[in-house]
């Protein structure tokens, strides 16, 4: 049952020869045999003790009354920053967070489950999702230790959604759910040869997520295929009134899967931005045969077609050391009385008296830089963020656009998996997260062969709510592209 996709599933259990249980069960086993024994990923925190009895519900349900939906009965994954309400909980991979059993489920969480979802567990992850340390290694926590990569498990998973990356590509679920601030969805999912999808902020709901940055966080969809990241992303969507930015969004609930089209590159303008990888051969040369493959399919493509400014780290790390501050702060007040962590300074606090097992490897720098910012009333703030919007939306991504009357910018997402180093930290050689993932912008990443032996995504990026376009487009991609490579596992 390997490398099943949604359509699959739903044959198969609308034929009878599979059910949600057997499917539960599966997963399960896989996660024992490879996540906890064998290799050794270490992608999956928690498992749900309630999942098996859930699917048998289903399978019952789905025998009396038919299907909800696509995701009926489908066991899925839930990276663990965000909230579930039930036996599993809700830690960013912190040990601080031991113990805190969110009352509700996360907007996104109930829509899955009234999709008829299998929530079979929590996903590890870079603590605080990557919030932490400049030195950190991605897909570390406390909590869960090192998440690896199924490639090459000495090679890193990516992060800051390691394992819900890890374990869609190890197929010890069918799809999973991340996180993305800048890089969080799509880094991991190049470098592990799968689908991810990061949309634009608001159009899924943020509330009941660990918090870095209100003004880029969101979630998305983890996936083998695009079309089950546009069912799933589908699922995902609507208005949440309690939520500012999906208030401004609208709602926006539609069925993606219409927008696929494996002919969806014939005729569509696409620009490649070149200088993410301008100073790195090999990897350019790489992008040279997937821009043939566009080409091929019947794209017309404007190359170069870069971005004025690709960097904005002075910037949007002002942004985020303010935001993070407000935003955890405010998400840390609602704990119960009896949680060692209230506020950004008490989890410094901890961490220090639980050095041992929070500090083994590397510090928590970007907690003590944000917990010194002041308010976001401060025009260091604002202005930080102002810049940030300007360089990336009407001086960046919304003005290539409308220059070159592109339907979407292209570019390799991120390099191939550098070797795990508790030492020094990440190695990575760069990605194209940041343009979008600052503007609020979706951005789609199609595994695109391998490199070197290790996995590479190509990614569409463009304007606000332009997530219709960037599926057909990618979706025509995956059509002809080399496909992903599966682990040898």
């Amino acid at each position: 049952m390997n490398e099943l996709t949604l359509a699959d599933i739903a044959l198969q259990f609308a034929s009878g020869a599979l059910t949600s249980e057997r499917l539960t069960q599966f997963y399960l086993d896989r996660i024992g045999a490879l996540d906890h024994r064998g290799p050794n990923l270490r992608a999956v925190l928690e498992i749900n003790p309630r999942a098996l009895a859930v699917a048998v519900e289903l399978d019952r349900e789905r025998t009396a009354s038919g299907p909800r939906g696509p995701l009926h009965g489908v066991p899925v994954l839930i990276k663990d920053n965000v909230e579930t309400a039930d036996r599993m909980m809700t830690t960013a991979g912190s040990l601080a967070l031991d113990g805190w059993y969110a009352p509700e489920d996360a907007p996104l969480v109930a829509r899955l489950r009234r999709a008829g979802a299998v929530i079979l567990g929590k996903t590890n992850l870079s603590e605080w999702a990557n919030f932490r340390s400049t030195h950190s290694s991605s897909g570390w926590s406390g909590r869960g230790g090192q998440t690896r990569n199924p490639y090459a498990p000495n090679r890193s998973p990516s992060g800051s959604s390691s394992g819900s990356a890890v374990a869609v590509s190890a197929d010890l679920c069918a799809i999973a759910v991340g996180t993305e601030t800048d890089g969080s969805i799509v880094s991991p999912a190049s470098i592990n040869g799968i689908v991810g999808l990061k949309p634009t902020v608001g159009l899924i709901s943020r509330r009941g997520i660990v918090p870095i940055s209100h003004s880029q966080d969101t979630a998305g969809p983890l996936a083998r295929t695009v079309r089950d990241a546009a069912v799933l992303l589908g699922v995902m969507t609507g208005l949440d009134p309690a939520d500012a930015a999906s208030v401004a969004a609208g709602d926006r609930s539609q069925d993606y899967v219409r927008h696929l089209n494996p002919d969806g590159l014939r005729g569509a303008r696409v620009g490649v931005a070149r200088r993410f990888f301008a100073d790195n051969a090999p990897l350019d040369r790489f992008l040279d045969g997937c821009v043939a493959t566009l080409k091929g399919a019947g794209a017309i493509v404007v190359d170069p077609a870069d971005l004025p400014q690709t960097d904005f780290g002075p910037a949007e790390q002002q942004v985020l050391l303010y935001e993070f501050k407000a935003d955890l702060n405010a998400y840390l007040a609602r704990l119960p009385a009896g949680m060692p962590v209230h506020t950004l300074a008490e989890l410094i606090r901890f961490n220090d008296a639980h050095a041992a097992t929070e500090l083994p490897l590397f510090d928590q720098e970007l907690l003590r830089q944000a917990d010194a910012k002041g308010g976001l009333d401060e025009a260091a703030y604002r202005d930080a963020r102002a810049a940030c919007l300007s360089a990336t939306r009407s001086g960046g991504i919304d003005a290539v656009l409308a220059e070159h009357h592109l339907d979407a910018i292209v570019a390799l997402t991120a390099g191939p998996a550098w070797l795990i180093d508790p030492i020094n930290g990440d190695s990575d050689s760069g990605g194209c997260s940041s343009p979008a993932a600052v503007a609020g912008y979706p951005h789609i990443t199609v595994p695109a062969g391998l490199h070197r032996g290790l996995p590479v995504g190509l990614s569409f990026f463009g304007t606000a709510f332009s997530e219709p376009t960037l599926l057909k487009l990618a979706s025509g991609f995956e059509h002809v592209a080399r496909g992903r490579p599966v682990p040898a596992l």
